[in-house]
């Protein structure tokens, strides 16, 4: 049994939410009384996921290619005509990207996953930002990596991309400071998710070998620790980042 964290009457847009990770926090923002947006590029899957959860709180699909800022706009824009606001913003979308060494990375893939990783938690935060300061109210979570913290070898593009979303996190909350908004990061290590299917099984190894804990972290419980950085708990840390890496990280 899960504890209860309160974010009834909020309203929340997770990136990538049909699946993986990013299903996970909608699903616990909705036991938690949160209505949410899915905002995911697979339209299908996202209309399918929201049909799932639809017993369990109100929920829309919202069609959202990160990579694109009139896309994010043309979201956020939905997502306020459907709840009327935006409370809770929680940038989860991303993709791994090739394993291989810095020297050897394509120029093309680098832009890819900088474009998707970094690119679309700017857009998405550019976008929602405003609506935030103009209620005084605001939660963002963005979901980053302990690659951003450490650096993975064989995976530059998504370590610096991660990294970039840790600043991004700290320039947004010292922005917002003044207002009643949180802005934190949270740095899971590996989740056996998806995402695995864009890996080698030798970099798979090498993440498993990292962890003290002895296995890979569950999305319940990062989507556990999103609702409390998106509750009205978490008020006065911003441009924190939580570390949910089994004891790999501990700074």
């Amino acid at each position: 049994m899960a504890n209860k964290i309160d974010l009834a009457g909020r309203f929340a847009a997770v990136t990538g939410g049909a699946q993986g990770i990013g299903r996970a926090i909608v699903e616990r923002f909705l036991d938690s009384g949160a209505a949410v947006a899915i905002w995911d590029q697979d339209t299908v899957l996202a209309q399918k996921t929201a049909g799932e959860l639809a017993n369990r709180g109100k929920i829309v699909a919202v069609a959202a290619d990160v990579t694109s800022y009139a896309a994010v706009e043309r979201a956020r824009d939905e997502t306020v005509k459907a709840f009327g606001r935006i409370d809770i913003l929680v940038n989860n979308a991303g993709v791994a990207g090739l394993n291989t060494t810095t020297w050897e990375y394509p120029v093309e893939e680098w832009r890819r996953v900088m474009a998707i990783n970094l690119d679309g938690p700017f857009y998405c935060c550019k976008a929602v930002a405003p609506l935030m300061v103009a209620q005084n109210y605001g939660r963002v979570v963005n979901i980053a990596s302990i690659a951003g913290k450490e650096g993975n070898p064989n995976a530059p593009a998504y370590s610096a991309s991660k990294a970039a979303v840790i600043a991004l996190t700290k320039s947004l909350a010292k922005e917002t400071a003044n207002k009643d908004i949180s802005v934190n990061a949270i740095t899971p290590a590996a989740a056996r998710t998806a995402i695995f299917d864009q890996m080698t099984q030798q970099h798979i190894d090498f993440m498993l070998s990292k962890i003290p804990r002895g296995r890979f972290v569950r999305v319940d419980e990062i989507a556990a620790l999103a609702a409390f950085c998106a509750s009205e708990d978490c008020s006065f840390t911003t441009g924190s980042v939580f570390d949910i890496s089994g004891g790999r990280a501990t700074y």
